[in-house]
């Protein structure tokens, strides 16, 4: 019933920037909270950022702090994490997350596919 899309990912060298996009569909009638997290081989999925509905509230992991920023535009229903200054432990695989009421008025929590992120020394 919730579909999310995320793109964006790719092979960066260490300093460069990149941007992910998570773009979300299906029967939903609003998103609450809305957060990216990343996962390596072995390791548990841990979170990155998050930000709340209507984008006032955001949360960081202290790695990403100063150079990540998460936004949301609600009108497309799409989630952005912009990374910058990135380094080679930033590489993982890249995850969208959301809490979404669904036309079932039913809370819905879902995962995108992922996205891989690589960072190059």
């Amino acid at each position: 019933q919730v579909q999310l899309v995320e793109s964006g990912g790719g092979l960066v060298q260490a300093g460069g920037s990149l941007r992910l996009s998570c773009a979300a569909s299906g029967s939903i009638i609003s998103i609450k909270r809305m957060g990216w997290y990343r996962q390596t081989p072995g390791s548990q999925r841990e979170l990155v950022a998050a930000i709340a509905s209507e984008g006032n509230t955001a949360y960081y992991a202290d790695s990403v702090k100063g150079r990540f920023t998460v936004s949301r535009d609600d009108a497309k229903n799409t989630l952005y994490l912009q990374m910058n200054s990135l380094k080679p432990e930033d590489t993982a695989v890249y995850y969208c997350n959301a809490d979404a009421l669904t036309t079932t008025w039913l809370w819905r929590n879902s995962w995108g596919q992922g996205t891989q992120v690589t960072v190059s020394s």
